[in-house]
């Protein structure tokens, strides 16, 4: 990459001064930068899409994707830090459209709508709901980053590994390139590796498990074998990770325990089928219970907020079009550019909603609502993301409030039996999640092009190319994961699904609202255990405490398999003492994220290759339902994968110590 030497002088004194000045022009937009974006925005969007289905987490990619682009660019003659930006910022975007789609369509599959994954209409979906993102939260950038000043500590973090991959010398820069994507591709390699050896040739079970009766009762133990896992845990910290492990242990070691004695075991199954049957009928709705108080929690605790949005909103709207008297740094995409694919992107979902409940009046009052929420979900969540990081964003809370006010409204217009108000309701939810995550995720990346001194109409329009990229991906990645593994559901042909928590749980909310019934005293002690959770929360913020247990993620942990949340824990252990070898007052470098990105990125991509011949077993018969597969049932059980997961961790722990990065 070449220093950047051309125009007028650099910022480097300050940290609030763009790296290029806003008299320099740089290109930005250009041939091999959009394709490079393409390909990094299909990469991520998949991954993220079987993480999120896999774990119920997704992981930032604004890093990973910032030190390929560098790593790749770097072979060309004119590149430079702006290109880069550029990249970054559609990638992260095509990630974020992904978690927006994965925590809400594949509940339309759940609730009996559709059996398999409909193109266009997905596809119409997860459009809508990313160009209302990215629209919506265009006049918000001048209000929150450069007159209040956010934080936006991810933007920032991706502005610093630009800024070193930058300068202040070529051969420094290509230096960190060669690193990052040598640590990358070996994190990729491992965790492809392990994917292969478990559910492509068979060589090891999913996870090591068992359980054991203790009287009327059964006591469950399990951890699963994903380096994936082991790198949400790395990337979530420890405190996250023992709050989610916690609500894990509180649903099977406790309340499971507990329905046990209180209710005896299964007839005829032994101790981990009977363990499996309890949470899967009973335990994961005290889940649901607590997620649903989490959900309307988030929506009390975003009051102030929400107010704030849209009085920054409404001032922000006054001063857009800043005129070409302003510095280029300062150049939103204009007025027209704005309302006119906002009002296009009304016309599908119209139609989509007047398919389902056959009432053009009712359509047209569904898509008002949608619009009216995303645009208000995104503006928070662009607000919150300033505050907190897009990571730590209450989407799934938003989105789970959403649905509940949606579907009373609905009830109320067409009645509680209604066998189209679950979809209808859905519907709305998907697009409100996939705007509110996209709002999050812009501001990071403008937050970044701001330190970096980029132009913000061109990023903005990199963040529709990467909802585009990943809005043609992430259709067929869906229809790929559910045919090899199953979604969310427990099935002959699919018996380790993926758990898809966010899904499901929409999915259960949306029927039980239109009368088709949940287990309620399950749910209701769910909501109790969530409120107890709350109260603690608060007095723990009252005190100035350090640990505090989000009522969602506690949820979550609860809700998901223990051997899920076990092996999250132990991510966020090795991120801890990784951590404490760092000499007082300094972080370990980016060495550890980008190895833990390279692990979900590399087993996600596998998994979805895995799934490939199944898709294709139907045009070319002879290749077999899973031709990669050598034992039907794993010869020496959990034990290899356990030896290879504990290498990987190893590797993981070695890396992402400070003294490592140094040397």
């Amino acid at each position: 990459m070449k220093p950047i030497a051309t125009g007028p002088p650099t910022r480097t004194d300050s940290p609030d001064r763009p790296v290029v000045h806003p008299e320099t022009e740089l290109p930005e937009i250009t041939i091999k930068g959009m394709l490079l974006s393409i390909v990094l925005a299909t990469v991520l969007a998949g991954a993220n899409a079987y993480l999120g289905l896999f774990a119920g987490m997704t992981v930032p990619a604004s890093i990973p994707a910032a030190v390929l682009s560098m790593a790749v660019l770097r072979f060309f003659r004119h590149s430079n830090i702006l290109e880069n930006n550029i990249v970054q910022t559609a990638a992260s975007s095509g990630e974020a459209l992904a978690a927006g789609v994965i925590f809400t369509i594949p509940s339309l599959i759940l609730i009996g709508y559709w059996t398999s994954f409909d193109y266009w209409q997905t596809a119409s979906i997860a459009l809508v709901g990313g160009l209302l993102g990215v629209l919506f939260t265009i006049p918000l950038r001048h209000a929150l980053i450069v007159q209040a000043r956010l934080r936006f500590p991810e933007g920032v973090a991706t502005a610093e590994v630009l800024k070193v991959g930058a300068g202040p010398s070529a051969g420094s820069s290509n230096a960190v390139a060669r690193q990052g994507v040598k640590t990358l591709l070996t994190a990729a390699l491992l965790g492809g590796a392990v994917k292969l050896g478990e559910s492509g040739l068979g060589l090891w079970a999913e996870a090591l498990e068992g359980a054991s009766r203790l009287g009327r009762s059964v006591v469950y133990a399990g951890i699963n074998l994903s380096p994936a896992l082991l790198a949400v845990g790395f990337i979530i910290g420890l405190r996250t990770a023992v709050v989610v492990c916690f609500g894990g242990v509180l649903g099977w070691l406790v309340l499971m325990p507990l329905y046990g004695l209180a209710n005896g075991l299964p007839d005829g199954a032994d101790a981990l089928a009977a363990a499996k049957s309890i949470w899967s009928g009973h335990i994961r709705y005290v889940g649901i219970g607590s997620m649903l108080v989490g959900g309307l929690w988030t929506l009390v605790q975003l009051r102030r907020p929400i107010y704030e949005s849209l009085l920054t909103v409404r001032q922000a709207y006054r001063a857009v079009g800043a005129g070409p008297a302003a510095p280029r740094t300062e150049r939103d995409a204009s007025l027209p550019w704005i309302v006119a694919p906002f009002l296009l992107a009304l016309l599908p979902m119209t139609v989509i909603y007047a398919l389902v409940v056959g009432r053009i009046g009712v359509a047209i009052g569904m898509t008002l609502v949608m619009v009216v929420a995303a645009f208000l979900f995104s503006s928070v969540a662009a607000h919150m993301a300033g505050l907190v990081g897009s990571s730590s964003n209450p989407v799934s809370g938003v989105t789970i409030a959403t649905i509940m006010l949606a579907a009373l409204l609905l009830v109320l217009i067409m009645g509680q039996g209604n066998p189209a108000g679950p979809a209808a309701t859905l519907l709305i939810g998907a697009v409100i999640c996939c705007a509110a995550a996209m709002g999050g995720d812009n501001l990071q990346d403008l937050k970044t092009g701001h330190l970096v001194g980029a132009t913000p109409w061109k990023q903005q329009i990199m963040q529709v190319v990467g909802v585009a990229v990943a809005v043609c991906v992430i259709v067929p990645v869906l229809a790929l994961l559910q045919a090899k593994y199953g979604i969310g559901e427990v099935t002959e042909s699919h018996p380790h699904p993926l758990s898809a928590p966010q899904a499901t749980l929409m999915a259960s909310l949306a029927r039980g609202v239109f009368g088709e019934g949940l287990p309620w005293p399950f749910v209701g002690l769910g909501a109790a255990i969530g409120t107890g959770i709350i109260l603690f929360d608060r007095c723990q913020e009252r005190h100035g405490a350090s640990f505090r247990a989000p009522v969602l993620a506690v949820a979550l942990g609860i809700y998901l398999p223990l051997k899920l949340s076990a092996a999250i824990l132990i991510g966020g252990v090795i991120a801890e003492l990784a951590q404490r070898t760092a000499p007082q007052g300094e972080r370990s470098g980016n060495d550890g994220l980008l190895f833990a990105a390279g692990l979900v990125t590399g087993e996600a991509l596998m998994g979805i290759l895995l799934a490939l011949p199944i898709a294709l077993s139907g045009l070319w018969p002879s290749l077999g339902s899973d031709p990669f597969r050598i034992f039907a049932t794993p010869p020496l059980g959990a034990w290899p994968g356990l030896l290879a997961v504990a290498g990987v961790a190893w590797m993981l722990y070695r890396i992402a110590r400070p003294e490592a990065v140094t040397k």
